[in-house]
This record gives structure tokens, C-alpha cells and sequence, in this order.
């Protein structure tokens, strides 16, 4: 395990490099996931780093993943926006996977907005739908705060009792309506993958309270929470995982549904950015 010194010098390395690319400091930070890579055409971009560029940044492996750092505006606000994300099932750390959101809070982002590509398994979810996340569920059987705690950082015990900013959901419900956007509310869970769940495990899930199912998420919004930072996620339905009437999915499949899905998480996205 790298010790509290080399990640805080990764870590400065990596922020000297983006700052010689940009002078902007955004407040606001977005994780786009699989298949919602497309809310970076509503930017108004200023500059695009590729993550093999940044000292120590992972590389997105996944397809759909650009693997692009974007910074510019949106609603009115200055944002820096990840254009595709890492996964515990790739073979990265939980540090690698939360590095991004260390780096990027040091360069002045307060405010994490995530999205991702879920299963539905909650029966009133369709293929699709969006969900406000109000809380989740950690099956992945790690976190990033796991080894020495960097007090620069954060504490060594952050209390997780809201992980999802209140204000800021209450603020996404008001834009959802307002956008005449149905929205769930409900718990995320995240477990490893990258093999998409038997029918067993989804009737578990639903037993232990999940609304929907993903791989991703949680150890990027521990960091930010560790961190201070608020937090706003919403999830995209891509399939329906109801396990007594199952049907097998491809990558296809999903992609298609995050197509059908992201105008409604991009309408209300743009809208919370308006109103903060």
C-alpha cells in the first residue's frame, strides 16, 4: 500500500499538470457514467484533457468511456466534467478509482454531481427511467478510505448519515417537475461486476432495500463525503432486473436505454446548475 506522502505528491503532480492546461477552477464536478457521455455536448467547453496525459490519472477501459477531463460551462456555472469513469472490475484500486475527485477538489471543486447506468429493481422502474439517488448500498467489499488516513483530506471516521446532499436533492426534485420530468427516488447498491447479477442475487438486493443495482458510484461519492464535498447522483435505468421474468442483456441493450434516458438526467442536471 503507497503511503500518505506518495499519494499527497501523485496528487500534486497530477493538479500541477491540469492547471497548465486551464485556468479555470470550477466549483461544480460531474461523473458521467456509461453511456451518458453525451452531457458534454450541452458544454460550453474550454479545454479537454485526456486522462493519459495527467501523471498518475487511470484510463478508462470501458466502451462508452471517453476518458476525457472537460472543463467549460453548463447552466451558467463553471464545471469540469469526467468523461467517463474508473471501475473497481478493471483491476484499479479504490484509490486509483477516487484519485480524480482528490485531485479535482484541490483545484476548487465543492460539489460532486454523478450519474450511472443501473439496473431496475424496484417493480414501478422501467427501462429508461431515471431515479434521484436519497442513499446506497456498498456490496463492492472495499472502499477508498480503507489504509492510512490523510487528515489534509478528511477525517478518519466521516459520518455517512447523508451522503446525498439534502438541499441538493430536494433542488433536483423541484427541477425535475419543473421540467415535467418523472423522477424516482430510491437506494443505490453497488456491487463488483463485471458480471451482471443471477436471479438470486436480485431477489436479495430487493430483500436488503436496493432500488436499483450498479458497479460503480459509491467509492467516488466516500471520497467526496470524506472530503466535505456535497453530493448530487442520479441513475439511469438500463435494464430491468426482475428476477421472474429475467431476460438476458447485452452491452447493446443498455447503451440504447442510456440513449433513451440521458435527455431527461441532462434537462435536470442543467436545471439544479441554474439554480445554485
Amino acid at each position: 500500500m503507497e503511503s500518505v506522502e506518495t499519494f499527497r505528491k501523485n496528487r500534486k503532480e497530477a493538479l500541477e499538470h491540469i492547471q497548465s492546461k486551464t485556468d479555470l477552477r470550477p466549483e461544480y464536478m460531474l461523473i458521467l457514467g456509461t453511456g451518458l457521455g453525451q452531457l458534454a455536448d450541452e458544454m460550453d467547453i474550454e479545454a479537454e484533457i485526456p486522462y493519459n496525459e495527467i501523471p498518475h490519472f487511470p484510463v478508462s477501459t470501458v466502451e462508452s468511456h471517453a476518458g476525457k477531463l472537460l472543463f467549460g460551462t453548463l447552466g451558467g456555472k463553471e464545471i469540469v466534467a469526467m468523461q467517463g469513469r474508473f471501475h473497481f472490475y478493471e483491476g484499479y484500486t479504490m484509490q486509483q478509482i477516487v484519485f480524480p475527485i482528490r485531485v479535482l477538489k484541490k483545484n476548487g471543486a465543492n460539489t460532486l454531481f454523478v450519474s450511472n447506468a443501473s439496473g431496475g429493481l424496484n417493480s414501478n422502474y422501467k427501462r429508461g427511467d431515471i431515479m434521484l439517488i436519497k442513499d446506497h448500498i456498498n456490496l463492492l467489499g472495499d472502499n477508498p478510505l480503507i489504509g492510512p488516513n490523510d487528515d489534509e483530506l478528511g477525517p478518519r471516521f466521516p459520518d455517512m448519515s447523508e451522503p446525498y446532499t439534502e438541499r441538493l436533492t430536494d433542488i433536483a426534485q423541484t427541477a425535475a417537475l419543473e421540467e415535467n420530468i418523472f423522477m424516482h427516488q430510491g437506494v443505490y447498491a453497488s456491487m463488483s461486476g463485471p458480471m451482471l447479477e443471477t436471479k438470486s442475487e436480485y431477489r436479495f438486493l430487493k430483500l436488503i432495500g436496493a432500488d436499483v443495482i450498479g458497479m460503480s458510484t459509491v467509492p467516488e461519492v466516500i471520497a467526496a463525503v470524506h472530503m466535505g464535498m456535497e453530493v448530487l447522483g442520479i441513475s439511469v435505468i438500463t435494464d430491468e432486473c426482475f428476477p421472474d421474468s429475467l431476460q438476458p442483456v447485452v452491452m447493446e441493450d443498455i447503451l440504447e436505454a442510456a440513449g433513451m434516458a440521458e435527455p431527461k438526467m441532462t434537462k435536470v442536471m442543467i436545471k439544479v446548475l441554474e439554480k445554485l
